[in-house]
């Protein structure tokens, strides 16, 4: 049952991911538009965040891991989805004001909104990776097994947000769900982390 727990954070955090990524693009739409500029912020912001949390992530999988860090970890990356709800019409409109540069503009927002999830939920892969792996040699099957799951839902939280969850909701609603169910995977699999097997 724990590694299912553990599968589950990891399917949802590539879910997570993917869906406030294309969610990224609308928010900053608005005020920069949603050219290739934009995108190109966007993604450059969300690759670059989610490689320094797996660097970090795989640091913090040595000193003692477990399924309770693991939960924590996921639902900070999901609550970290509120101050993005709260402050991003502030953010948008402040650095707008500085520069209407839809390339300098673009990045700068996509770095104060969206930089902090995607590090932590980026921190999630490597860590669920260590709680998987008991032996060296299951190393290897255990990492090919959590990338499977991870990208799997991650090109399903792509599109479901961008074929079907913006023509149904708004994007603040589709962030308060993305947190809603993150939390909820989070608290699910910690409460199986504490049963015994």
């Amino acid at each position: 049952m724990q590694r299912y727990a553990i599968l589950a954070i990891s399917c949802w955090s590539g879910f997570l991911v993917m869906g406030f990524e294309m969610l990224s693009g609308r928010i900053l739409a608005p005020t920069f538009g949603s050219g290739i500029y934009v995108w190109g912020a966007v993604i450059t912001v969300f690759m670059t965040a989610l490689s320094l949390g797996y660097l970090i992530g795989g640091r913090l999988s040595m000193k003692q891991p477990s399924i309770a860090r693991l939960c924590l970890l996921h639902a900070i990356s999901g609550a970290l989805l509120l101050p993005v709800l709260v402050f991003e019409l502030p953010v948008l409109d402040g650095i707008f004001g500085i520069t209407q540069d839809p390339r300098l503009g673009s990045l700068l927002a996509s770095v104060v909104l969206f930089s902090a999830p995607a590090v932590i939920a980026g921190m999630v892969t490597p860590y669920a990776v260590r709680l998987l792996v008991d032996n060296a040699q299951d190393a290897g099957f255990y990492a090919g097994l959590q990338y499977f799951f991870s990208t799997f839902f991650s090109a399903a939280g792509t599109l479901l947000t961008s074929f079907w969850f913006v023509l149904i909701f708004e994007v603040d609603q589709i962030l308060l769900l993305l947190f809603g169910i993150t939390q909820a995977v989070a608290l699910t699999a910690y409460l199986i982390s504490r049963k015994r097997t």
